[in-house]
């Protein structure tokens, strides 16, 4: 949990961008009829052509570059043949590792014309991660991240996936602290300037129960509705935040 110097967040930098501009790539060429495969490729050929390395390929086993996670699936989900089809929501998380560090940020795209349901879901996922680092500086307890997250996610109706969280990240993928997307507001360690986190809300239109299937990684909801993700890389300072995937 200790900060960042100047040099290493500078380093950092460019792997962020990359997954900043490989998150806008894959938003600008996904669509219906594609596999969630071509999807992943989509990740591995920009990746590389960018002079990194995909930090989720091979990381505990994970057998591809990207998690492709369609309407249901929460996270990890692996890409294989699942065709996307008009109607779907499908949430993209991928990281970059270049200069010794790791970059990592999520989206949840809409494939064509979506239910109104997955259109606010989607929506309201993004706008609780704003609503998570309203505030944020050095000083404030990591707590109330979660506490914006939960509020802004209940007040529209929707639910906050309770096991998976965000994290630190630097040199290595994931770091200390975890980050969670509830909490009790006031409480938790005093977030210090120079920290890097990933603030990553993943929320459920229904109950916010997850099972992981037989493959070991893909995370679904207990209720089969659909979920969403949105993730940046964010680095504490004196003053607020800055984030290094937008």
């Amino acid at each position: 949990m200790i900060g960042k110097s100047e040099e290493e967040i500078a380093l950092m930098r460019e792997p962020c961008a990359i997954v900043r501009d490989c998150l806008t790539h894959v938003g600008e060429r996904i669509r219906a009829g594609m596999t969630t495969k071509e999807v992943d490729t989509l990740v591995y050929d920009y990746i590389r052509a960018s002079g990194a390395v995909p930090s989720c390929l091979g990381y505990c086993g994970y057998p591809a570059s990207a998690c492709v996670s369609v309407n249901e699936v929460v996270v990890h989900g692996i890409p294989d043949g699942r065709v996307l089809r008009e109607g779907d929501i499908v949430s993209v998380d991928l990281c970059a590792y270049k200069n010794g560090f790791h970059g990592d940020g999520a989206r949840t795209f809409r494939i064509g014309a979506v239910s109104e349901e997955k259109d606010k879901l989607v929506r309201v996922t993004e706008e609780c991660f704003f609503k998570g680092i309203e505030g944020l500086r050095a000083g404030t307890p990591l707590y109330d991240i979660g506490y914006r997250v939960r509020k802004h996610a209940e007040e529209n109706g929707f639910s906050v996936i309770r096991a998976y969280t965000g994290h630190g990240i630097g040199r290595e993928m994931h770091e200390d602290p975890a980050v969670p997307n509830t909490g009790r507001k006031g409480t938790g360690i005093r977030l210090s300037a120079g920290m890097v986190i990933c603030v990553e809300p993943m929320i459920a239109a229904g109950d916010w129960r997850v099972r992981v299937l037989d493959d070991g990684w893909t995370a679904v909801t207990l209720d089969g509705r659909p979920a969403a993700h949105y993730e940046n890389t964010i680095v504490i300072r004196e003053d607020g935040v800055e984030i290094l995937t937008l």
